[in-house]
């Protein structure tokens, strides 16, 4: 507690214009009040991050002091054991810039895969039966499974899940990756909806809706800096 009152060590959160904008863009898609809206957003680009909005306010975030935390992205490992970085430096004899470098430019989807870390260059090589490759994808997204889950957990329910961002918005197998293991939650999405980039790819029976909007941060923060002046 002292180290967040003086130093100033707390959860940031990162991404924070992007999931505004979406989560907006997501009430005015569903015709609802925020008052009677839970939603998850996942941008999900080279950075990775997923909100819980209830009610209108952000209520948790993935990523935490730094963008390290949370998801594994393009470069960052995302959450890993803090130990690690001890043991780094005592059995690798890894400097405090060396392990920087690592966890944040030489991990995630490039370290795992050993290939890249643009998704299009994954999916095609796990398409072509590479094993790293495969093993990136799915730790990709058990881990927004996991964030998914908890998040549902932490409002108590969700009305919607919106993608976006470079992954989010274009990678439609990313997107029926992590649709699949939300049955439990009543997610059922459209294959020809989530093909085609529609706004809103869930079937007319969901229970959640499933949404894809691209993200416009620029606006946003012009909205925000108008906002104040």
């Amino acid at each position: 507690y002292d180290l967040y009152k003086k130093d100033g060590i707390r959860r940031y959160g990162f991404h924070g214009t992007s999931h505004k904008y979406v989560a907006l863009k997501a009430r005015e898609a569903l015709k609802k009040p925020f008052s009677k809206l839970k939603i998850i957003t996942c941008h999900l680009g080279n950075g990775c991050s997923i909100t819980a909005t209830m009610h209108g306010k952000p209520v948790d975030t993935s990523m935490g002091f730094t963008p390290l935390e949370g998801l594994v992205m393009g470069t960052r490992s995302g959450d890993i054991d803090p130990i690690i970085i001890l043991y780094l430096m005592e059995k690798k004899g890894m400097s405090r810039r060396e392990i920087d470098k690592f966890l944040n430019n030489k991990s995630g989807l490039l370290g795992v895969s050993g290939l890249s870390s643009d998704m299009r260059d994954i999916y095609k090589a796990l398409r072509r039966g590479n094993k790293r490759a495969g093993l990136a994808f799915a730790i990709f997204i058990h881990r927004i499974h996991r964030y998914i889950g908890a998040f549902a957990a932490v409002m108590n329910g969700v009305d919607a899940i919106v993608f976006t961002a470079g992954i989010g918005e274009n990678h439609p197998p990313t997107r029926s990756a992590v649709c699949k293991n939300l049955d439990f939650l009543g997610v059922k999405i459209d294959r020809k909806k989530n093909n085609a980039k529609s706004l809103i790819i869930s079937k007319p029976n969901s229970r959640v809706k499933v949404l894809v909007v691209p993200t416009d941060e620029e606006l946003m923060i012009a909205r925000e800096t108008k906002a104040v002046l």
